[in-house]
């Protein structure tokens, strides 16, 4: 029974992955950058071509090739020095690749230990894996080309001179070189738009940060960028993450407007002011004109001619509201002082090394996803390399690229993409093979053809990883094609091997897997932990309101943020995956997230009140350490599986509470609210 129960979970997950896979969108890159990157191609592929020849032409264009994918790479980093990055690892891979590939032993250590480096690369990111393993699959394909040290130095070369003309093409020639940080900023104050919206009709309507967060990872620059930003990019992010508490405060009937009655539909007026204002500036920002706010909006954040009808706590949380959204339209509509650039440091090369290091070290065990990866590719790809050298093949090298270039950490993007690339390899190799047997093009129409299929691939990289797969593969066949290979072996070899690769990829992650499944306790207990941390910032601030609590407030619910976004990108990979988690129930996982939740909006309901001058409230500060503590304790719990005891909180709160020290009824009552929050996240993860 259970191997049946088994062999259907595997059987759906893999439905699950196939049909992912072969999944085609109607989606596309700027038509602009991609001719842009094609332009580069083909600069470096006919000037190689006429000065060294097909081989050299081949390499050129790899490097052109790779260098400009990395600049359609999801990054905020300047374009040019991703292009410079990639064509400098391309260039120094293929050299050493070079200089040991006469001897095979030699050769597949130094494969081994590069996909070992490129698996562990993922550390630093997605970007960071993937143009890791982008080196590799270079070293691995152009070794075969020189035949002397100082050829290979000179192939190195051309492929480094590719991405520096990829560089220059991106500097000479930009395309919306903002639209990725604008698309960024102008979500988040749509979805901050929405919440209001939806908050006039539920006050307790869930938020999603994700777009926060991806603001503000585009609001992180280098010195360079911060000084060409565009000033309709700077200033706006901080005060939309400001409007979410006093949104929140003011829609929420405990601490805000009354349930019902004039303050209800007062602060329904004022919620959908707010909603237009913050789509007027999401306009703005994409457009770079002026915020066009409509002449109601501004009507309605004034006060009414029979005076105010929000009072007390309600009134004030409005009053705060109002001048936030003053603030974001004096924001979009004033330039950015030069002598306050207000913008975050995104570490240069030299802060990243050591940043790398330590998440290298943090990584260095058998338990790291990341380091079982490294481990899993390095040893696949040795093992595909080995076998197409023994193969009677003269390309058995599409057996390791293909391996580099569809192994992932997690079994839904190794199962995903593995698909998509077989089914896209043989699409691709069956129409470029048609191509050749009919028409017969010389070397520089196989180049022309090779530049036509790496710009549609630039154009549909969106589009799904098949259709970029199937392009891909036309353009290395043209490619390949140019320096006389008969067409048998590029056709046939290539899906052979490439079948082969995937084959080898599927059974390590089959044999030896790294299920998210079963990570899923840790990334909840993070994501309490990180409850526990921005509850306690939240009580000790607004007891002390000091610059330095007030900071400690801000890093907590950024860390706060990041903790559910892994637990919530965890959840989606283990939807995926044939396994289920042992000791931790979906419904478990479902209440204890709902609580965990229940315990961030609270927070954010205390951060609205947080007075912007001296407070002293000690009995808050007693209570958030207790918050704190056994919160972290919770979060031991959830990892040893343990029974969680968090009944000290509702003691430490009745304590507070039936004491006189000055502190505010309605921070008292958000207390309560954290305090039964806590005890339902008790209750979520009772056995």
């Amino acid at each position: 029974m259970a191997s049946s129960a088994s062999s259907s979970a595997w059987y759906r997950s893999l439905k699950t992955a196939t049909r992912s896979g072969l999944t085609v969108e109607r989606a596309a890159n700027q038509p602009l950058a991609a001719l842009r990157g094609a332009l580069g191609v083909a600069i470096a592929l006919f000037g190689a071509l006429a000065l060294g020849g097909p081989a050299m032409a081949t390499s050129a264009a790899l490097g052109a090739q790779l260098a400009g994918m990395a600049t359609f790479q999801r990054s905020y980093r300047p374009r040019p020095w991703l292009a410079l990055a990639t064509a400098l690892a391309l260039s120094f891979s293929t050299f050493v690749g070079y200089v040991v590939s006469p001897w095979h032993l030699l050769f597949l250590a130094v494969l081994a230990l590069w996909a070992f480096a490129a698996g562990m690369a993922w550390v630093a990111g997605q970007t960071a894996g993937i143009l890791a393993s982008m080196a590799v699959t270079v070293m691995i394909v152009a070794v075969t080309l020189p035949a002397s040290v100082p050829e290979a130095a000179q192939h190195a070369g051309v492929i480094a001179g590719g991405g520096v003309i990829q560089a220059l093409l991106v500097l000479i020639w930009p395309v919306d070189r903002w639209s990725a940080h604008r698309e960024a900023l102008a979500e988040a104050c749509a979805s901050m738009a929405d919440y209001a919206r939806r908050l006039r009709h539920d006050p307790f309507a869930p938020f999603d940060p994700d777009p926060l967060m991806a603001a503000r990872e585009a609001a992180i620059v280098t010195p360079g960028q911060a000084r060409s930003r565009p000033s309709e990019l700077a200033g706006v992010r901080s005060l939309v993450e400001r409007l979410r508490p006093a949104l929140a405060a003011l829609a929420d009937p405990r601490v805000g407007a009354a349930e019902e009655g004039r303050e209800r539909d007062r602060a329904r007026e004022l919620l959908a002011a707010a909603a237009e204002i913050l789509d007027a500036a999401a306009r703005s920002i994409r457009s770079g004109e002026g915020a066009q706010v409509p002449e109601h909006a501004y009507r309605a954040l004034a006060i009414p001619e029979g005076g105010p009808v929000l009072h007390g706590i309600a009134r004030h949380t409005a009053l705060r509201l109002i001048g936030l959204l003053a603030e974001v339209t004096d924001a979009l509509d004033s330039p950015v002082d030069e002598d306050q650039p207000r913008y975050l440091r995104r570490p240069g090369v030299r802060a990243l090394l050591p940043l790398t290091a330590a998440a290298v070290k943090r990584n260095w065990t058998q338990r790291s996803p990341v380091m079982r990866h490294a481990v899993r590719v390095a040893v696949v790809v040795t093992l595909a390399e080995g076998l197409g050298m023994a193969l009677p093949f003269g390309h058995g090298y599409w057996a390791a690229m293909t391996v580099m270039m569809i192994m992932r950490p997690e079994f839904s993007q190794t199962y995903t993409r593995g698909v998509a690339r077989l089914a896209g390899t043989v699409v691709g190799v069956g129409l470029a093979s048609v191509v050749m047997v009919v028409a017969k093009p010389a070397p520089w129409v196989c180049g022309l053809l090779a530049v036509v299929a790496v710009g549609c691939a630039y154009l549909t990289m969106r589009a799904g990883y098949m259709a970029l797969s199937a392009l891909v593969s036309v353009y290395v066949v043209f490619l390949l094609s140019m320096d006389g290979l008969v067409l048998r072996y590029t056709a046939e070899e290539r899906v052979g091997m490439t079948l082969l690769g995937g084959f080898l990829a599927f059974a390590a992650y089959a044999l030896w897997p790294t299920w998210q499944t079963v990570r899923l306790p840790d990334r909840l207990a993070d994501y309490i932990d990180a409850a526990g941390h921005y509850a306690a910032a939240g009580l000790e601030a607004f007891g002390d309101p000091s610059p330095q609590n007030r900071r400690a407030l801000r890093d907590a619910l950024l860390d706060h943020r990041s903790a559910r976004a892994a637990l919530t990108a965890t959840e989606a990979s283990a939807e995926a995956e044939p396994v289920r988690a042992r000791g931790l129930r979906p419904s478990q996982l479902a209440d204890a997230r709902a609580a965990i939740s229940a315990i961030g909006r609270t927070t954010m309901l205390i951060e609205a009140h947080v007075p912007t001058a001296e407070g002293d409230s000690p009995g808050a500060a007693a209570f958030a350490s207790v918050v704190r503590d056994q919160l972290t304790h919770a979060a031991h719990a959830v990892r040893a599986g343990t029974p969680v005891d968090i009944t000290a909180v509702r003691d430490a709160f009745a304590t507070w509470s039936e004491s006189d020290d000055g502190t505010p009824p309605e921070i008292i009552y958000d207390a309560s609210i954290l305090t039964e929050a806590v005890t339902g996240l008790q209750d979520a993860l009772a056995p």
